[in-house]
């Protein structure tokens, strides 16, 4: 598949056409972000770490038959994704309070939540992406009832996979944000799952692991980012072995 011509670049990642039309490929950069690109800077093997971290992750939820874009691994920072129709709507799951929740509502960091709280969000940097609801998404044409109600579903699967894989690694999953697209008419997961677009705390510690390390000046971020990519192997091992 040969790559031809840029057609997006985001905060983290690159898209580019190929010589076919139904098919993108993805590129993970080493720069990070945050606050809507307020603070930015380049981690070191960053992009490496997220394409990998994304393929397992992608391929683990396709075993769950959970349709998604991707389609393999093309090098170290590359994928080749399938040409999706997205949606400017993200999915965001919380399965405990922290973040932008606890701001907008004035509760502890760390909450665990009664069950999972499910929200849309508009996709746009410039206002901040907004958080919105169904009715918002159908009044102004973004998408249809029946399509929210597979997104929602789809979200909600994906977490409870997610929440009992990443315990396997002594990890708490406790927020991540989903967007999808349709490809010949079937929603499909797109984009990426990434520490870039969850939250990931060590169960016993609950010493965060993600992306908060960046947005909150913690420090070792790129040691935190190691340490998923190889939770994502034991896991795998792991599960193979029957264990």
């Amino acid at each position: 598949m040969e790559k031809i011509k840029q057609i997006t670049s985001g905060k983290a990642k690159s898209l580019y056409t190929t010589n076919d039309g139904n098919f993108l490929v993805m590129e993970f950069r080493d720069d990070t972000s945050a606050f809507d690109g307020k603070k930015t800077a380049a981690i070191e093997n960053k992009g490496r770490v997220n394409n990998q971290f994304n393929a397992f992750i992608m391929e683990y939820l396709a075993t769950q038959n959970i349709d998604t874009h991707f389609v393999k691994l093309l090098s170290n920072t590359e994928s080749l994704v399938k040409n999706l129709e997205m949606f400017p709507i993200e999915c965001v799951v919380r399965n405990r309070a922290t973040g932008s929740l606890c701001k907008r509502l004035g509760i502890e960091d760390g909450l665990i939540l009664e069950t999972p709280l499910f929200e849309f969000f508009l996709k746009d940097d410039d206002l901040g992406d907004p958080l919105i609801n169904d009715n918002h998404i159908i009044s102004f044409g973004w998408a249809n009832r029946e399509d929210l109600s597979v997104m929602q579903s789809m979200t909600l699967k994906v977490n409870e996979l997610l929440v009992d894989f990443f315990a396997k690694a002594n990890l708490l999953l406790i927020d991540f944000k989903l967007e999808f697209g349709k490809h010949d008419g079937k929603i499909v997961l797109g984009d990426e799952f990434t520490p870039d677009g969850c939250r990931l705390w060590d169960k016993d510690t609950l010493t965060k692991m993600d992306k908060d390390r960046f947005r909150q000046d913690l420090g070792d971020v790129q040691s935190s980012c190691h340490h998923e990519y190889l939770t994502t192997f034991t896991i795998v091992a792991t599960t193979s072995s029957g264990a």
